[in-house]
């Protein structure tokens, strides 16, 4: 009778707590319709399409999705969630890794911004006006076309410009050119009272900072100014073999750091590439094949390396070449993939904490099941002539200016699920290498989301030092927590609301 009971009471639980979620729903449906605010139908091809996640393995429900057009819109769906103490989440690119972009968790309004993609570059100044859900290669395309100008960011044609540039933004030409936040010449945001400010290194100027580096965290960016360059006329791309086995890879990643703290120039975007069936150097170089060849010698004096691939093509064609995929990418799109993932910034990889990495390479990692297709890629991010390194300190909340390396490690089966033990691997191999350092020596990359972190431990390890300063910022524009997701930055007095 007892258990009866129990299970009477926790039906009823279950059927007051649906219905309240229908109530809400219903709710929120009402406001965005009476404010014209568009949004997806419940069920219909563009809500499917709208929530689908990039990652499948880590799936969120909206309480609804809102898709607008224009800043207005923006600003009633905010004030609609915020009478009805719901959570707001833009979604601009929907590659976050943990879903981020759908709240990280069910029940959020989701702002899905996509249709808004424009870009445009005024040709006297320079400068290019961005709205916040155009995807990279939409950006490249558009920049290129209208005045041959781009500025620094990633390779994937389909990540959208937001979650990108306001967390840091690493590509093949961040070497040269830094990341794609220190392009940020401003931004206009709508804040949780649906209130609009421009933030810039003049204007909201704390703001700015918190922007460049833990932008998700503060508003919604509905539009940015960005800098940009003029592009070359020709770069290079190449892929290089790399005879590294058990044996010899410590010492190979030891003469590769020496390299890329004193040889490597400027002009020069690479990472080492390793999966189970091979290990290369993979890249772009801003000048033609006999200049690559001049680069990478005193390295691979050292190291062994051969040169599998060179081609000197177009800026757009070097894009296109690592996006695998039609450069120019708007709304509809969709991409999925089935995986677990992290990241580790490093200061170095060499002495205990290379024999650690290498190790678990080629003891653990390489011994995984075919069913598994696991890589890990590590950026050569810092370094003697790094734009990134030598970009101020100052300017941005990015944390990890003085790493030298940003690694990658992915692990992805060709069809879901994701085995439910599988997280083990990769954690295991992120732990062996921080096992050798102090906890303060290392830090993450939040653009590879990890799903295993709590937020505590994400807040520390994504934004380091300037953590409290950024629960400053947030203390005075978010202090409800409207921008809230699980990995989120929590106002200064407090834990935050949730």
């Amino acid at each position: 009778m007892r258990c009866f009971s129990t299970l009477c009471l926790g039906l009823s639980a279950i059927t007051l707590s649906q219905a309240a979620a229908f109530n809400k729903r219903a709710a929120l449906d009402d406001c965005l319709q009476s404010s014209s605010a568009p949004s997806d139908v419940l069920g219909s091809d563009d809500w499917k399409l709208d929530v689908a996640p990039f990652n499948t393995r880590v799936n969120f429900t909206p309480v609804a999705i809102a898709v607008p057009t224009k800043i207005e819109h923006v600003q009633s769906a905010i004030a609609c969630a915020v009478k009805l103490g719901i959570k707001v989440t833009p979604k601009c690119g929907g590659h976050s890794y943990a879903s981020l972009g759908l709240g990280g968790e069910d029940g959020h309004l989701v702002l899905e911004l996509d249709r808004m993609s424009n870009v445009s570059l005024n040709t006297e100044t320079n400068v290019a006006t961005i709205q916040a859900g155009a995807r990279l290669g939409h950006v490249a395309s558009e920049l290129f076309n209208q005045g041959k100008r781009d500025f620094s960011h990633g390779t994937c044609p389909g990540v959208g410009v937001s979650g990108h540039a306001l967390h840091g933004g690493y590509g093949m030409s961040s070497h040269t050119h830094g990341l794609a936040t220190d392009w940020i010449k401003s931004a206009t945001i709508v804040l949780a009272n649906s209130s609009i400010i421009t933030a810039s290194a003049s204007s909201n100027a704390d703001l700015f900072w918190a922007l460049r580096g833990a932008g998700s965290n503060f508003g919604v960016v509905v539009s940015y100014e960005f800098n940009t360059f003029a592009v070359p006329a020709n770069v290079t791309w190449f892929a290089a073999s790399l005879p590294w086995n058990k044996s010899n890879a410590v010492a190979n990643l030891e003469a590769l750091e020496e390299y890329v703290n004193t040889t490597m120039p400027a002009e020069l975007n690479m990472r080492v590439f390793a999966s189970g069936f091979l290990t290369q150097l993979e890249g772009q170089f801003f000048g033609d094949v006999a200049g690559l060849k001049s680069a990478l010698a005193p390295l691979f004096n050292k190291t062994g390396g051969t040169i599998q691939q060179a081609q000197t093509v177009g800026w757009l064609e070097a894009l296109a070449h690592y996006g695998n995929m039609k450069l120019d990418q708007t709304h509809p799109y969709s991409m999925q993939e089935t995986f677990y993932s992290k990241s580790l910034e490093l200061p170095s990889l060499h002495g205990a904490t290379a024999s650690a990495f290498v190790d678990y390479w080629f003891t653990t990692a390489k011994n995984i099941t075919t069913s598994r297709m696991w890589y890990f890629q590590i950026d050569l991010h810092g370094g003697a002539h790094s734009a990134v390194t030598n970009g101020d300190f100052s300017l941005s909340s990015y944390a990890h200016r003085d790493k030298l390396y940003l690694i990658e490690f992915y692990d992805r089966v060709s069809r879901p699920p994701y085995p439910a033990d599988g997280h083990t691997f990769l954690d295991g191999w992120v732990s062996a290498v921080t096992d050798t350092l102090k906890e303060d020596e290392w830090g993450m990359y939040i653009n590879y989301a990890d799903t295993s972190l709590d937020r505590e431990t994400a807040q520390r390890v994504y934004w380091g030092k300037g953590l409290e300063r950024l629960r400053g910022v947030k203390e005075r524009f978010d202090p409800d927590e409207v921008f809230y997701y699980p990995q989120s930055v929590n106002p200064k007095t407090g834990a935050g609301t949730k």
